[in-house]
């Protein structure tokens, strides 16, 4: 074991085991009078918001310092199993469900509640599966493969899809839904990131980006200034990245299969350019051969 790294990665995992135990703090303060688990729900979704540098930089210091090992990736996806796995899809359950019978009608809310409780198991199952697929892929290529020479993650990375879900918690600062239509956008939301995981739709890596080469010295006022951003308005910016990022795939999708389908088309339409090009010769020549022979019976 390399210390730097799995220091890293072990910091991952304490924010996420942090963020399982505010999570079933919210729903101890649900039962207890006067206890308000906006504060607990809150806390959750910021530890594990915070879990995604430490997850990406702990490669990234393993690469960098020669440090790669079995054991660290090993490490690491265990930790992005707990972190990224199990503390958002509980999260997302008790924020998104279960503190909506408390405000609906009990018809409407036991469906919503059922289908979210599948949705949140759906979401931890994909992102577990996303990661043993990742675990056993060489040079995976997604199947709308963007610029030579670029790499990118096949399928939504888990940390980016836990970021959504908690960067959509803290967007409403933690107070829980007891709306029946915001359940419904729950349950689509939570869904479409289980399936953006599991999917080969590429997304972007980030991995050519060189943290070791020389760089402006202007890049460090504006990375100075994106922190500050990043932290002061972090209810909304981290919310906006992350949906930013999921519909980046989903549009790299969508216009993959429109330039193919065009391909398809006009390759088409060209083959049977040259079908009615060449029926058009055959027909002409029948016709030399035809007006040929007339001539020969003429004579």
């Amino acid at each position: 074991m390399f210390l730097l790294p799995s220091l890293f990665t072990s910091a991952g995992i304490g924010l996420g085991f942090y963020a399982i135990t505010q999570t079933f703090d919210a729903v101890t303060a649900g039962l207890t009078p006067n206890a308000d688990p906006t504060m607990h729900l809150d806390r959750a979704a910021i530890a594990i918001c915070f879990a995604i540098p430490f997850d990406a930089l702990d490669g990234r210091i393993a690469r960098m310092t020669n440090t790669v090992s079995d054991f660290g990736r090993e490490l690491d996806s265990l930790a992005d199993a707990i972190t990224f796995g199990v503390a958002p899809a509980l999260l997302a359950w008790i924020w998104g469900f279960h503190f909506l019978a408390d405000s609906v009608a009990r018809n409407i809310s036991r469906p919503i509640l059922q289908i979210g409780t599948f949705v949140c198991f759906l979401y931890l199952l994909c992102g577990v599966s996303r990661l043993a697929r990742f675990n056993i892929s060489k040079d995976p290529e997604p199947e709308n493969p963007g610029r030579k020479g670029s790499k990118y993650f096949v399928g939504m990375p888990i940390p980016a899809a836990a970021g959504l879900v908690a960067s959509t918690v803290h967007l409403f600062y933690g107070i829980p839904n007891q709306y029946w239509w915001l359940g419904i956008v729950w349950i689509v939301l939570v869904a479409t990131l289980a399936f953006l995981m599991v999917s080969k739709w590429r997304f972007w890596s980030g991995k050519e980006i060189n943290l070791g080469r020389t760089q402006p010295f202007q890049l460090l006022a504006l990375l100075a200034i994106f922190l500050f951003v990043l932290l002061r308005f972090s209810w909304g910016t981290w919310f906006l990245i992350g949906l930013v990022y999921m519909f980046s795939g989903i549009w790299a999708r969508a216009a993959y299969s429109w330039h193919r389908r065009r391909r398809l088309f006009r390759r088409d339409a060209e083959s049977r350019a040259r079908f009615a090009a060449n029926a058009a010769d055959a027909a002409g020549n029948e016709s030399d051969v035809a007006t040929k022979d007339a001539g020969t019976h003429d004579l």
